[in-house]
């Protein structure tokens, strides 16, 4: 499949069978393939599903052309708003949020991403990220955060790309979340660290999210009804330099 000659749309879900297609696809990526057991997992009905999908906004990357379900990635979007009908965010379950309410600045939490395998190795998740440009310019984020994750939930498995985004990339103390039931990930000492087989173990998501000046929170956390091992990531979008703002947004020009 040629990804660049694909007529790929990008929207907010609008309706029930819109927000039915997100979860089914979930439910492909996180349960079927990553093996997530979890209460968010439906088998009978084939969803992937959980009481913050009823509030928040659901970002959908569709092929036009594909026969039968077109929605081919997704996104779940939660500002503060949607956040106070919830309860709380869906981060704060693993993380205090604390510095990142005390900022007082304009919150947007990412979540639930995923593409259908065939779709992945860049355009379509570009289609997913200009969306979320747009919806931040529309909104007016200042903050954006959210958790991301390792295939697995063995920490030492995970100790050179763990080490590294410690190390290497913390959040200022001002926006440093942490984790409610810390995993360190200072697993190896910094100079122990093998830094090229550290981001070759970085997932992709987590490595496009450091390319747009991304940073974590202190500790991981392990969630082994998700088969994963989760890091808080956050980005001030001030603090985006112009080859970032480049990827990041469109030319306000187009």
């Amino acid at each position: 499949m040629s990804l660049s000659k694909i007529d790929f749309s990008v929207r907010l879900a609008r309706t029930t069978e819109d927000l039915r297609a997100a979860q089914r696809l979930r439910y492909e990526v996180f349960a079927r393939e990553l093996g997530a057991t979890g209460g968010s997992v439906d088998h009978a009905l084939g969803l992937e599903r959980d009481r913050f999908d009823e509030v928040a906004d659901h970002l959908l990357v569709l092929d036009t052309q594909r026969a039968g379900d077109p929605v081919v990635g997704v996104y779940r979007l939660m500002q503060c708003h949607h956040a106070r009908a919830a309860g709380r965010f869906y981060s704060e379950e693993e993380y205090d949020l604390s510095p990142l309410y005390r900022s007082g600045r304009s919150l947007l939490e990412l979540g639930r991403s995923c593409l259908r395998r065939e779709y992945r190795g860049g355009t379509a998740m570009m289609q997913l990220w200009q969306g979320i440009a747009d919806y931040v310019k529309d909104h007016g984020i200042e903050i954006l955060f959210g958790v991301a994750s390792f295939h697995g939930t063995d920490p030492q498995a995970l100790a050179h790309p763990l080490s590294n985004l410690h190390h290497q990339y913390r959040a200022p103390e001002a926006l440093r979340v942490r984790a409610r039931v810390a995993q360190r990930m200072d697993i190896l000492p910094a100079d122990k660290v093998d830094r090229r087989r550290a981001m070759l173990e970085t997932p992709a998501l987590i490595k496009a999210y450091l390319r747009l000046g991304g940073m974590v929170g202190e500790g991981a956390f392990v969630d082994h009804g998700f088969n994963t091992t989760d890091v808080c990531m956050v980005m001030d979008t001030a603090r985006l330099n112009a080859r970032q703002k480049a990827l990041y947004a469109k030319d306000a020009a187009s």
